[in-house]
């Protein structure tokens, strides 16, 4: 194991799929459990994301789930990647992981991200505007100001029991996101791993605004994407396939299905725009044999002088996934 990886914390973030023959309900459920193999692996942070009316993906209220999945664990740490807070008011997400962190002392990350919901009508649903995404700097401080007391947009309100908690935030870097977690002394989540020119500019940008504030005296990166280690490079594209065509059939259908197990993929017919998509999903990523993806991990921490590396692989075979973070931390000297 080269010192590289050995000094790099790896985590797992769980997008809730749900997968053909597993319903929506399962798939919380499917998070749940997993979260309890990734703690047992060594891993340093279990998160869940936050989908509203996405066909294919369960993970509808990060913080609820969480507080599931710190229930059914006991040292891994816990948290959300992330909390759209284009979508919420800060004063009541500030109050959700005032809850969390209170419940879970030590153990909640506030992980957030700047997007306002997936189509114009579930923004509709949700009360918000695509527009709402551009105050995200804003909404961030405020946020910040509950828990630190700091807030004056609303004299003598007090969000409880969060205010005076420590619930270390995180900001995913989603269009301007890399600049405004720069300005605010924040940690940032950047992927993903095939875009790797555009994450490396973040990535530099972020470093280079960076200013120390209270939550953070150094930058801290951590770099998300999709890792599927195997006994074989077969074996590992068989993990990477489900995902891959459900992102090609929402290309060329306009919906996420379910995951799909992978041998019904491969024999199923495609047309020529879903094949090409297809293909061009399943290049990019970290996967493949152990010595594989520790080479190309030693070259994405090289490049990036990533802190961590946040693992966000979605598959078919949840035993094939569990297989594959059992090899990554392996390949990691996690215990």
């Amino acid at each position: 194991m080269s010192s590289s990886i050995a000094s790099t914390r790896f985590s797992f973030l769980d997008r809730s799929r749900t997968r053909e023959g597993y319903d929506g309900p399962q798939a919380l459920r499917d998070t749940v459990a997993l979260a309890g193999t990734v703690e047992a692996l060594g891993y340093h942070r279990f998160w869940v994301s936050e989908h509203h009316g996405v066909p294919g993906i369960a993970g509808s209220a990060p913080t609820v789930l969480a507080a599931a999945v710190a229930a059914a664990t006991s040292t891994i740490r816990v948290g959300t990647g992330g909390v759209m807070l284009p979508n919420h008011q800060p004063f009541v997400v500030a109050e959700q992981f005032g809850v969390l962190a209170s419940l879970f002392p030590g153990r909640i990350d506030m992980g957030l991200g700047r997007s306002a919901g997936f189509t114009d009508g579930i923004r509709r649903a949700l009360g918000r505007d695509k527009q709402d995404a551009q105050t995200f700097a804003g909404q961030l401080a405020e946020l910040l100001g509950w828990l630190d007391g700091t807030q004056q947009a609303h004299p003598q309100v007090h969000a409880r029991p969060a205010e005076g908690l420590h619930v270390p935030p995180y900001v995913l870097a989603t269009g301007e996101g890399a600049a405004v977690a720069a300005a605010a002394g924040l940690p940032l989540v950047v992927g993903d791993l095939r875009g790797r020119d555009r994450l490396l500019r973040a990535v530099e940008a972020y470093r280079g605004g960076f200013q120390p504030s209270a939550w953070g005296r150094d930058p801290y990166v951590i770099v998300a994407g999709t890792v599927a280690v195997a006994g074989s490079e077969a074996e590992a594209r068989r993990l990477l396939a489900p995902e891959a065509w459900s992102m090609a059939y929402s290309r060329t259908h306009g919906s996420f299905p379910p995951l799909l197990p992978a041998e019904r993929i491969e024999a199923s017919a495609m047309t020529e725009k879903e094949r090409a998509l297809f293909e061009d999903g399943l290049r990019g990523h970290l996967a493949g044999t152990e010595d594989m993806v520790r080479a190309g991990l030693e070259e994405v921490i090289g490049e990036t002088g990533a802190d961590e590396i946040l693992v966000t692989t979605s598959t078919h075979d949840r035993e094939a996934l569990a297989d594959s973070m059992r090899r990554l931390a392996r390949i990691a000297g996690l215990g």
